[in-house]
């Protein structure tokens, strides 16, 4: 009868779970698609969804560590590749915008962060930095440690590194859609859930965020590079 209890509740615990999953990405997509909201009343929300929520729920869900996607495992240098690779894609995407730039209208997306998130020239550097530091910190907690390191446990490792990567591109979708063409925005998805698959291949050995942290980083500076541009707060030849 134990047996049958404790798996009766991890059943349970597993569809609280992927439930707490697929609505942070819900709620976070209609908000992104209702333009009532600035940024940082967005932000507000995500920190509820992707921080607060999972925490609560640990805290009652038996025989779970969630604070151990946060403790360093590695001492052959792993970290340290990480932030290598973190300045690669820095440096790869910057190549990739400068391939694609005619078919993406800087324009268009200015004038729809605008309208839509609220962000301008006047408060884009304090938003790069948030998106850069914080939100990329609550994006590999939530994706990466939440909806993978922890949910694997539940659900096996396939169905986590699925269910992970979907949730990840998904979530982008409100944001990125409108912004360039049909086919970029398709490619755009496909880039997204590849690199959700990529960030969870490089997490799992240590059983860490610290990996895809760093490399989610830097390729936000690549995109917030590519908005100072945009914005003419820097004037990169190069860029233009």
């Amino acid at each position: 009868m134990r047996e049958i209890f404790i798996a009766d509740e991890s059943r349970r615990f597993k569809w609280i779970h992927l439930l707490i999953i697929g609505f942070g990405c819900i709620v976070i997509y209609f908000m992104d698609v209702q333009y009532d909201f600035s940024y940082w009343e967005r932000a507000g929300v995500k920190i509820i969804l992707f921080l607060v929520i999972p925490l609560v729920y640990v805290w009652f869900m038996p025989r779970t560590d969630l604070f151990s996607i946060f403790r360093q495992r590695e001492k052959s240098g792993g970290f340290r590749k990480s932030i290598l690779l973190g300045v690669m894609v820095y440096f790869g995407l910057l190549v990739l915008y400068i391939l694609l730039k005619d078919l993406i209208h800087l324009g268009t997306i200015e004038a729809s962060m605008a309208e839509n998130m609220m962000i301008t020239r006047d408060n884009f550097i304090a938003v790069a930095l948030y998106i850069s530091f914080i939100n990329s910190f609550l994006e590999e907690f939530f994706f990466r440690g939440f909806a993978f390191l922890k949910l694997k446990k539940k659900t096996g490792r396939l169905a986590a590194y699925g269910i992970s990567s979907i949730a990840f591109s998904i979530y982008h979708f409100s944001i990125i859609d409108g912004w360039v063409s049909p086919l970029l925005t398709v490619l755009g998805l496909a880039g997204l859930f590849a690199s959700g698959m990529f960030f969870n291949f490089i997490n799992e050995k240590n059983e860490n965020i610290w990996n895809s942290y760093m490399v989610h980083m830097f390729a936000n500076f690549a995109i917030n590079t590519i908005g100072l541009q945009m914005f003419g707060i820097i004037n990169l030849p190069f860029l233009a």
